[in-house]
């Protein structure tokens, strides 16, 4: 059913419940795994963007896709393929889905309502409204409702 599973992540711990989905379903569906990082270089001021900072960001992003591979290898999915790409968020992840024929993607979602996610906006939002695929979006143990 599914062949290629997308697992976009920001390296936090309230993105676990949804990577435990996506390596069932990877798992489940002997699909590949594709793990993703989005660096977003646009939401810091323009003094921050020195090579060691986006060095630091970058280094980041690799710890948190090579532990979602960690996890998929001892759960026994082989096939993962994990990046860290530069770009807007929610853009990225639509085009990395687009490029790598993705079937779905999981996402985590913080359960945010009301001025906090007017404010903050949502990437798993703005995925789900525009994905061409299957969006399969995973709650937070620490979601709230505000």
């Amino acid at each position: 059913m599914y062949e290629r599973i997308l697992i976009p992540t920001d390296g936090s711990d309230a993105v676990d419940p949804a990577v435990e989905r996506a390596i069932d379903l990877a798992s489940t569906y002997d699909a590949e795994l594709h793990a993703v990082n989005v660096v977003n270089l646009a939401s810091l001021s323009t003094e921050i963007h020195t090579p060691a900072v986006i060095e630091s960001f970058e280094e980041q992003g690799e710890v948190a896709v090579e532990a979602i591979a960690e996890r998929a290898a001892d759960a026994g999915v082989e096939d993962v393929a994990t990046e860290v790409i530069h770009g807007t968020p929610h853009r990225t992840i639509l085009d990395y889905a687009d490029d790598h024929d993705v079937d779905m993607i999981v996402m985590g979602t913080h359960g945010r309502s009301g001025l906090n996610r007017y404010l903050l906006g949502s990437v798993t939002e703005k995925v789900v409204r525009t994905a061409d695929v299957p969006v399969l979006t995973v709650r937070t143990s620490e979601s709230t409702e505000e």
